[in-house]
């Protein structure tokens, strides 16, 4: 299999546990957040496929999964009050960190590897889009496993700062 293949196969595959966890959650910001990410994989498989065909090359939008994740936190923050179970899917999310932070390791290889650059160009721009939805899984994993964490730690912290007498 050659790296188009496989980028592709692995882009095919993010849209679909995208779009599996966008049906499934209960909350309407992450069903958009998760739909954004599944069409940004489906772009990224787009451009694979007309590499691998050596087709021209339109260049790339821009994503916008990371700007519309960022407006709806507040939504999530309403609903994971309300204890609908946003954080039932954190072995999904911990999943998808795993899987974002693997291709972007494997585009960067290949970047570095390519001889075009006009092709190089587009590999480490789908690099730094993979980093980007690397980053909105971590915030929605800390955001909804935010009430298991201990603050126990900090609080100790903060005991230096404080002299007793």
């Amino acid at each position: 299999m050659d790296i188009f293949d496989f980028a592709m196969k692995m882009e095919l595959d993010g849209k679909d546990f995208y779009t599996r966890l966008a049906t499934e959650s209960n909350c309407q910001g992450l069903k958009q957040i998760f739909a954004d990410l599944a069409a940004d994989e489906q772009k990224h498989y787009e451009i694979f496929s007309r590499l691998k065909a050596q087709q021209p090359l339109a260049g790339m939008a821009d994503s916008r999964a990371l700007e519309t994740a960022r407006n709806l936190f507040a939504e999530l923050k309403v609903d994971l009050s309300s204890g609908n179970g946003l954080g039932s899917n954190l072995e999904a999310y911990r999943y998808a960190m795993k899987v974002e932070k693997e291709s972007e390791t494997i585009y960067l290889e290949a970047a570095e590897k390519e001889e075009n650059e006009e092709v190089r160009k587009l590999l480490l721009k789908i690099v730094v889009e993979e980093r980007k939805h690397y980053n909105i899984i971590e915030n929605i994993y800390d955001f909804v496993s935010a009430p298991t964490q201990s603050l126990v730690w900090a609080e100790a912290t903060n005991l230096d700062e404080f002299k007793f007498e």
